[in-house]
């Protein structure tokens, strides 16, 4: 009886073993054809190299280097898993980056003999980043350090000690050797000195991240559709939370409230609409709807604002320019942007905050980010799909970062103009004085 599908996510730095583990793993629970089987290479010591399982790309083949994110699915008799198997190599933190935003739980590798790196601790700040409260740190390749218990010790505890501001809810640290399958599936011989359970166990008991049926209620506007003289109705797909007719909603950010009228969809209206469902409302009233808003529930409406507090992961290899003119993607509404303060970078290897004037490729920085016009949204720890953004180069479209919300900013309200009773003319009098330039 499966207990729901956990989304899981392999990363870590390059050649530490990602794709042979989920290769490994496929095979100890039977999720292999024969013809795939059969069709695997040996290594020189004729053990199977499993990587290849989800080495798809003739490049990743030919090179021995995962690049695209490959995604896998696998099952116990008691859990459902998604695999996102990503990539190491720096020049492609974007595509990890991808996998971490849709995961639960991320299993991070590291090599036992080169020990913690630099794009190790990166990985698990973006998965951090992007909402990942469980990590499974699986100390690989330990045939190779002799299945030494002071290594794996060692490296754990560095682990725990830089990532402690990450504020992960659990860290899970495993020895393991994905290539002869100990401690994946079941408990190794060669390391009787480890009690914990096997990686596959820890992966069967772990909860995945609160429904998003289970939030309130959500919808960015992505169309307007009107297939008749007299219908007029809002399409897109719900992200969060669930919707009836009759049920009272808001537009935001222009805050006006109104009900459901009907929902329907190519198959008839429906009753009642759930996240993930795309469909069609339409309204009790005729109110001003557009592109980019969000319908939302009534008694938790989202944020709105036109200044963001943000944490960014720059992408491009052009670094950023504060003041400089971008795009910001939230949801279905794209509005122009730019960095007003960058308060401050992260110094991946030990999670300091450092002054910083700029964020070149795959630095991750907190700043504030002023908008065009003012927008909905939610802080990304209360939902993924209305706390995270993308910023788009205006010129070439390409994007350039993604970044999540911890906060909207608020202007200040205590400002005013105040009439004063001296002006330049009594000044320019009191002190004998003629203002020119």
């Amino acid at each position: 009886m499966h207990s729901g599908v956990l989304r899981l996510l392999t990363c870590g730095s390059v050649d530490d073993g990602k794709s042979t583990l989920i290769g490994r793993l496929l095979f100890e629970t039977g999720s292999i054809a024969e013809d795939q089987m059969a069709a695997l290479e040996c290594n020189s010591t004729g053990v199977p190299d499993y990587a290849l399982l989800l080495d798809g790309l003739q490049a990743e083949r030919e090179q021995g280097i995962t690049i695209d994110v490959a995604y896998r699915q696998f099952a116990t008799p008691h859990r459902r898993f998604i695999v996102a198997d990503t990539p190491g190599h720096i020049q492609y933190t974007r595509n990890m980056a991808t996998g971490a935003s849709t995961s639960d739980l991320a299993l991070l590798l590291v090599d036992a003999k080169n020990g913690l790196l630099t794009q190790t601790l990166r990985h698990a700040h973006i998965a951090s980043l992007f909402g990942i409260r469980d990590i499974v740190l699986a100390v690989n390749k330990m045939d190779l350090v002799r299945y030494a218990e002071g290594t794996f010790h060692e490296i754990t505890a560095t682990f725990e000690r830089i990532t402690e501001p990450l504020a992960f809810s659990n860290i899970h640290c495993v020895p393991v050797s994905a290539l002869e399958g100990d401690n994946l599936a079941s408990p190794s011989e060669r390391m009787e000195w480890y009690s914990g359970p096997p990686i596959l166990a820890i992966l069967e008991s772990a909860e995945p991240r609160a429904a998003d049926a289970d939030k309130p209620f959500r919808m960015p506007v992505q169309s307007i559709n009107r297939s008749g003289a007299d219908f007029r109705g809002y399409s897109g797909t719900i992200v969060a939370g669930s919707v009836q007719p009759g049920q009272e909603i808001v537009v935001s950010p222009s805050e006006r409230k109104c009900r459901v009228d009907r929902i329907a969809t190519w198959d008839g209206d429906l009753p009642l609409a759930r996240a993930g469902d795309a469909v069609t409302i339409t309204l009790s009233e005729q109110i001003d709807v557009g592109r980019g808003d969000v319908l939302a529930d009534f008694e938790s409406p989202p944020d709105i604002s036109d200044q963001l507090r943000t944490t960014l992961l720059w992408l491009d290899e052009d670094a950023l320019l504060p003041g400089r003119g971008y795009e910001i993607k939230l949801g279905t509404r794209t509005t122009g942007a730019s960095i007003s303060d960058l308060r401050y970078a992260i110094n991946v290897d030990t999670m300091e905050h450092v002054a910083a004037r700029t964020l070149k490729a795959n630095d991750i920085g907190v700043c504030n980010i002023s908008l065009d016009r003012s927008v909905a949204f939610d802080p990304y720890e209360k939902s993924r799909e209305t706390g995270s953004f993308i910023l788009i180069d205006r010129y070439n479209k390409r994007t350039i970062a993604a970044g999540t919300i911890t906060f909207g900013l608020r202007r200040a309200t205590n400002i005013v103009p105040q009439a004063l009773d001296i002006d330049k003319s009594a000044r320019a009098r009191l002190k004998n004085q003629k203002p020119c330039v």
